[in-house]
Formats: C-alpha cells, structure tokens, sequence
C-alpha cells in the first residue's frame, strides 16, 4: 500500500511541481503588489487629507466587505463586456492584489499608529519635513512592528490562491483536480495537495518568525499577529 501510493506520488509530482510553481507565483507577485497597494493606503488614512482619507477608507471597505471570489469574477468574467480581457493568470494577480491590498492597509495602519505620536513631534522639531519624519522614522519602526499580522497575510495568500483554478489558472489545486479527474484517486491526490500546502506553511512561518526577530527593535513590541479576515 505505502510502495503504490509512493509510486503514485512520484507519478504525479512533475504535474503538481508545475501547478505549484504558478501558486508561488501568484503568492509572492500579489503580496508583493498588495504590500505597496496597502502601504499607500495605510499612509493615506493616518496621514492624508479629508478626500484622501475618505478615498482609502472606501477601497479597503469595499475590498474587505465582498467575497475574493467575486472579486476575481468581476475581473475576468465581467471586465471584457466593457473591452478590458485578462488572461486568467492576469485576473487572478490582480484580483489578489489588490485583495490583499486591503487588508495590508490594515495592518499597516495598526502599526504606524501604534508608533508614539512623540515621535513625529521630535523628528519635525529636529528639522525634518513631515514626509521624511514618516520615511526615517514612523515606517522604520510600523514595518517590524506591523511583521506578526502581515505574516498572517501570507500564508492567507498562499492558501487563497488555490481559488484561482476557477478562472482556469493551473495552480496546484488544479493540477491536483485534473489529476484525481483522470485516475479517479481522489484522496490520495489532495492528501499528497494538502500535505504540499502544510509543508510551505511551516517552512514560511519558521523564516517570517526568524526574520522577525533579526530586525526587531529591543524595547518595543511587536503587535500581535491577529488576522482581520477573521474579524
């Protein structure tokens, strides 16, 4: 029984390598992208004017308030009726980007205000303009702070990605579908899926935990990884 399932697992691995090379992709380009949608987001809420912060505000409601699958819907199945056509590998880093965006602004935000107002008192008093307060001191100290919850995020993402094969993209959840399809041994191929998936759970948090704690700042503490999509 453990020989055939082995044979199998070898088997089927070229097909599940190539899926999850397409899962790390979209994975790492949408936190990516989603890190810098989220900052900017982040910075125009604390920071911004009234019409700025109204517009942030909006985005990361809207975003967090409807389903991610919907979100890829809109963009692959409901942008071509207005002329705008995405390949589906397209669609799916778009949609979880700016997904992900979202709920990185979130954290980010946590942890700028997290910062002691202090802070900005004495960087602007030394001299320095409010947008080189915010660059070499405010964000130096959010971004590590803000490490635990965006860890969060990540593994979210890697997870979440599977949703993709919906709109066809062939990432390891599709891959592993089309295989179980034509050898009708369905347990066997998302045991082998699921245990892929733990596999890059662990590996991911043992390096965020361990970078986290290379850049950590002695005296100030981090914020706790709590996840707003299970708020």
């Amino acid at each position: 029984m453990a020989s055939d399932f082995w044979q199998f697992f070898m088997q089927s691995l070229p097909d599940l390598l190539s899926g999850l090379g397409n899962t790390l992709l979209l994975t790492f380009v949408s936190i990516t992208v989603g890190f810098f949608i989220g900052l900017m987001l982040a910075l125009g809420r604390v920071y911004g004017k009234k019409i700025v912060n109204s517009f942030c505000v909006g985005y990361i409601e809207i975003i967090r308030g409807t389903p991610l699958l919907v979100q890829l819907f809109i963009i692959y199945f409901g942008l071509p009726s207005v002329g705008i056509i995405f390949s589906p590998i397209q669609a799916a880093l778009l949609g979880l980007a700016i997904n992900s965006g979202a709920y990185q602004a979130e954290y980010l935000r946590g942890s700028i205000q997290s910062v002691e107002s202090g802070q900005m008192i004495a960087a602007r008093s030394l001299g320095m303009s409010k947008l080189q307060s915010i660059r070499h001191v405010i964000l130096p100290q959010a971004l590590r702070i803000s490490i635990p919850a965006w860890s969060n995020e990540f593994i979210y993402l890697l997870q979440y990605s599977s949703i993709a094969y919906i709109i066809q993209v062939s990432e390891l959840t599709a891959e592993g579908k089309f295989i179980a399809a034509t050898t009708f041994r369905y347990l066997e191929v998302f045991a082998i899926i699921a245990i892929i998936y733990l596999a890059l759970t662990v590996v991911s948090t043992t390096l965020i935990d361990f970078f986290a704690k290379k850049v950590s700042i002695p005296g100030i503490g981090a914020a706790k990884g709590v996840s707003l999509r299970d708020a």
